[in-house]
């Protein structure tokens, strides 16, 4: 075995507790072999990590985004969902060109990994060059082509559909096993029922999950309400929709039986904080779905309305918006925001990881707390959820490879990607206006 071994840190576990403990892995499976207190002499290792005054701690799952958005971080700000897409963003993306997708990709996974995240689902365009930069940075990921008929004659809805078909059933796999596709249209309101039916027939005979936006404004449920008299998941239920291998977006606006229908198949929702409050989206009741045992996630959304992709941001702002929305202090605790965004994140999308524990997948951020900000330690689980920042992340690892290394990614070129992004974010708003 060739084993890498995390020495000298603080372990945290599935339950939350924190131990004592150096963490062995093994890079020939990706996995982690063994984890206790002063055990690396017990092996012969051909590495290490230093985590003298660190947590290890599970990397963390972004379950929804579209990374290369970060081209346009700032491009569009202060305006609702509507208007924000249709005004500026779709303009904007339909000048995308591959190079672009590529460029934003890259800029967004150094800023994942440097954050600690080691697994995301990206909705997105330009899939094959999504899928090789995470081949090039190590990271796992769900990928799915972001399919919208809206506005589109019939033969280019049709090519949009197999697009994302094609998508799923080629890149499934890819990465060394490290990258798994699902079916993407973007929502219900933005995909014609007709093409709806007959693509999520197609993908449930192919294994194919899905993966789209539901509920997320009131603009994405009164209109299904109003023409069809039944809630938007009733109506991806009849459509075939809500399964154990799917999971939905957002969910901000979600009402008791939705939600009951969601726990009774096993379909897990990705909530995304920032996004909901920066587009004035709503609250979604997380704490009602995690009481009716709906597998809950955290994601991002793009950079383009978060405006960053660090899920210590993220998960403090679920516990935070949890606990407004439910008028309840003690309403998404820091325990459950942890989870959330690690081991809810990974089941919601179906993806490993999430957990420190022997067998399992090492995804792995090393998180340290030797900082002002972090100063007293009273209660490291707090901190994570309270107080930590990406920055505070000092090595992150996917699938046994260290991906970063005393803060210098090891997979990417981060000064090229950053000259590159920018100077194709540039380029790209010239065409757009």
């Amino acid at each position: 075995m060739n084993a890498l071994c995390i020495i000298g840190g603080r372990v945290l576990r599935p339950d939350c507790s924190v131990e004592n403990a150096d963490v062995v892995v093994d890079t020939d499976t990706g996995r982690i072999h063994d984890i206790g207190e002063d055990i690396a002499a017990d092996y012969d290792v051909a590495e290490t990590l230093d985590a003298d005054g660190c947590l290890v701690m599970p990397g963390l799952v972004n379950a929804h985004t579209h990374v290369a958005m970060t081209l346009l971080r700032g491009y569009a700000d202060d305006k609702p969902l509507d208007s924000w897409l249709r005004e500026d963003i779709w303009p904007a993306e339909a000048e995308l060109e591959p190079e672009d997708v590529r460029a934003g990709t890259e800029l967004g996974l150094i800023e994942m990994i440097r954050s600690g995240t080691t697994t995301f689902a990206d909705m997105y365009f330009e899939v094959p060059e999504i899928a090789a930069a995470v081949e090039a940075s190590g990271m796992r990921a769900r990928l799915g082509h972001g399919i919208v008929t809206v506005a589109k004659d019939d033969a280019e809805a049709a090519t949009d559909i197999e697009e994302g078909l094609r998508v799923a059933r080629e890149f499934d796999g890819a990465a060394d096993g490290r990258i798994h596709t699902a079916f993407m249209p973007h929502s219900l309101t933005t995909v014609d029922e007709k093409f709806l039916r007959e693509s999520v027939a197609t993908a449930r005979e192919n294994d194919i999950p899905l993966h789209f936006h539901a509920n997320e404004t009131t603009d994405e449920v009164d209109p299904i309400v109003e023409e069809r008299d039944q809630r938007p998941l009733a109506f991806a239920d009849e459509l075939g929709m809500i399964s154990e291998e799917d999971f939905l977006a957002h969910g901000v606006h979600v009402d008791a039986e939705e939600i009951e229908l969601l726990a009774e198949h096993g379909t897990g929702v990705i909530h995304c904080p920032a996004s909901n409050m920066k587009l004035a989206s709503g609250i979604a009741p997380v704490q009602q779905m995690l009481d009716a045992g709906v597998t809950v996630g955290i994601g991002t959304d793009g950079a383009a309305s978060n405006n960053d992709l660090d899920m210590f941001d993220e998960l403090r702002d679920a516990a935070m918006l949890g606990k407004l929305g439910a008028d309840d202090a003690s309403a998404v605790p820091a325990e459950a925001a942890i989870t959330a965004a690690t081991a809810g994140s990974a089941d919601a999308i179906g993806l490993p990881g999430g957990r420190i524990e022997e067998g399992g997948v090492a995804d792995i951020a090393v998180v340290d707390l030797d900082a002002p900000h972090l100063a007293p330690a009273h209660d490291v689980v707090s901190h994570l959820a309270y107080a930590v920042r990406g920055s505070d992340v000092r090595h992150t690892i996917c699938d046994g490879q260290i991906l970063m290394r005393d803060r210098e990614v090891l997979t990417l070129d981060e000064e090229e990607v950053v000259e590159t992004a920018c100077e194709r974010a540039m380029a790209l708003v010239e065409r757009a206006e």
